[in-house]
C-alpha cells in the first residue's frame, strides 16, 4: 500500500484525497481547520460547480447536496451601456440573455461542503492531522511518504511552486472582490421557473455576479462585485463590519445594476460570518517544489493555477485537476513518483483543462475585443449563441474554436444567422 500525503483540504485536496483512499491508498490529510472550525468561520469562495465537474464527485459518491442546493439551470448575461459624459444620469442595460445550461449546475458554500468531507474522510477511515504546516515541517515529514501533494493555494507553501512568467500575463490583482451570502433575494423577473446564474457587465467598473447557493442555514442566493482597482467598487477594505459591508455592496447594485436591485431591497445576511472582501494575482506556478533537502512535491488546484473567480472556473478546475492527479496515481503502479512523473501528471491536467480556464479567465479579465462584444450582443437575438456561451463555462475548452479570434467568431455568427433565417421567415 503506497502512502501519500496531502496538504489542504479545500475542493481539490478532499477531493483527490477522498479518491486516493477509494481506491486503496494509505492517505494522510492535513488540514489547518476541524471540520466544526470550518463551519462556524467565514465564507471563503465563491463557487458555481457545472455538470462535468459535478460528475466526478458523483463518481467518488461524494454529491452529498445535490437534493437540497438549487438547480441552476441557466446562465445569463446583462451589459450596462457605458457612462455618459461625467459618468451621471441612471445606468440602463443594452444587452440581456439567458442561456441554458446542458446539465444542471450547483453552488454549495464550501464551508458546509468542506466540512462534510472532512468528516467523510476520517469515517471512512483516513488519517486526518489538523495542523497548520510550514515548509520546514513538510521537509521532515516529506521522506516518509511515496508522494507528497500540496493542495494549499496561500502562504508560504504556495511559495515552493515558482512563477511561470511564460503562462502568467499579470503581475498584480486585476480585480477588487467583495461578496455576501444573503437570505431575501427576490426571484428574477425573466424566467422565473428555473435558476440562473446571472453576470452583470459595466464597462470600465466591473462584473456584479448573483448566484443561486446552498449555505448552512438553507437556500441563499451570492452577490459578488468585481472591480477594477482603484475604480468605484474598490470600497470594501475599510469596511467596519458585515453590515457596513453589505450596506455598500447594495449601493453599488443600485447605482450600477439597478434592474438587479429591485429584487434585493429586503435582503439580511445569512449570518455573521457572510461577507468577503479581496484580491489576488491570477499566476501559473511550476508544478513541482524542491523542498530544502532536496525532496520533491507535486503543486494541486490553486496551489500552482490560480484564475480570477470572474468566470466562476476556480472549483470547477480543482475538480477536473483532483480527478485527472487521480487517474495519473493509478496509473502510475508502482512506479516512482519522481520529476518527470509529476511533470507529466501536471501538463495531463494543463493540456486538458487547465490552460482553457486560463486562457478564457484571462481574457475576461482585459477590455473586450469588438468581436468579443458583437458575440455577446449576439446571444440577445440568438438563442444558440446565448447556449453555447453558457455552456462554456462547464466545458473551457468549447471556447477555443470559436471566441478568441475575431475571423473565427464573426464565422460562427454568420452560421448560426444563417441557420436561424428559414425558422424566422417561416414564423
Amino acid at each position: 500500500m503506497r502512502r501519500i500525503l496531502i496538504v489542504g483540504a479545500g475542493q481539490s485536496g478532499l477531493q483527490l484525497a477522498l479518491g486516493l483512499q477509494s481506491r486503496g491508498y494509505d492517505v494522510t490529510l492535513v488540514s489547518s481547520r476541524t471540520a466544526d472550525e470550518m463551519r462556524s468561520g467565514r465564507v471563503t469562495s465563491t463557487q458555481v460547480m457545472f455538470a462535468s465537474a459535478l460528475a466526478h464527485e458523483r463518481e467518488l459518491g461524494l454529491d452529498f447536496w445535490s437534493g437540497r442546493a438549487p438547480r441552476i439551470e441557466g446562465l445569463g448575461v446583462s451589459v450596462a451601456a457605458p457612462p455618459g459624459p461625467g459618468g451621471g444620469g441612471r445606468v440602463r442595460r443594452i444587452v440581456d440573455w439567458v442561456g441554458r445550461l446542458e446539465g444542471c449546475a450547483q453552488s454549495v458554500d464550501q464551508r458546509l461542503k468542506m466540512a462534510g468531507w472532512l468528516e467523510t474522510f476520517a469515517a471512512r477511515g483516513g488519517r486526518l492531522v489538523v495542523h497548520g504546516v510550514t515548509v520546514g515541517d513538510l521537509d521532515y515529514f516529506a521522506h516518509r511518504y511515496d508522494l507528497v501533494l500540496v493542495a494549499a493555494g496561500k502562504g508560504e507553501l504556495a511559495d515552493l511552486f515558482p512563477r511561470d512568467a511564460a503562462r502568467s500575463p499579470y503581475t498584480a490583482p486585476q480585480r477588487c472582490l467583495a461578496l455576501a451570502y444573503v437570505h431575501g433575494l427576490g426571484p428574477r423577473p425573466e424566467h422565473p421557473e428555473y435558476d440562473a446564474v446571472r453576470c452583470n457587465i459595466v464597462p470600465g467598473v466591473g462584473e456584479l455576479l448573483v448566484i443561486p447557493a446552498l449555505t448552512l442555514s438553507g437556500r441563499a442566493d451570492i452577490l459578488f462585485w468585481e472591480g477594477l482597482p482603484g475604480g468605484p467598487l474598490d470600497v470594501f477594505q475599510d469596511a467596519g463590519g458585515p453590515e457596513e459591508h453589505l450596506a455598500r455592496m447594495l449601493a453599488l447594485v443600485e447605482r450600477f445594476t439597478p434592474w438587479e436591485y429591485g429584487r434585493a431591497t429586503e435582503v439580511e445576511l445569512t449570518d455573521a460570518g457572510a461577507t468577503l472582501a479581496g484580491r489576488y494575482t491570477p499566476v501559473v506556478r511550476d508544478p513541482v517544489g524542491r523542498l530544502p533537502s532536496g525532496g520533491l512535491v507535486l503543486g494541486v488546484g490553486d496551489a500552482v493555477v490560480v484564475n480570477d473567480p470572474v468566470t466562476t472556473q476556480g472549483a470547477n478546475s480543482a475538480a477536473r485537476c483532483a480527478a485527472s492527479y487521480l487517474e495519473s496515481v493509478t496509473e502510475r503502479g508502482d512506479g516512482a513518483f519522481d520529476e518527470a512523473w509529476m511533470r507529466s501528471a501536471f501538463d495531463r491536467w494543463w493540456t486538458a483543462d487547465a490552460r482553457h480556464a486560463t486562457r478564457w479567465t484571462n481574457a475576461m479579465l482585459a477590455p473586450a475585443p469588438g468581436h468579443l462584444r458583437r458575440l455577446i450582443g449576439a446571444a440577445a437575438g440568438l438563442q444558440p449563441v446565448a447556449d453555447r456561451f453558457a455552456n462554456g463555462f462547464a466545458d473551457p475548452a468549447d471556447f477555443e474554436g470559436w471566441l478568441f479570434e475575431e475571423a473565427a467568431a464573426d464565422a460562427y455568427l454568420r452560421e448560426v444567422a444563417r441557420s436561424a433565417a428559414p425558422a424566422r421567415s417561416g414564423a
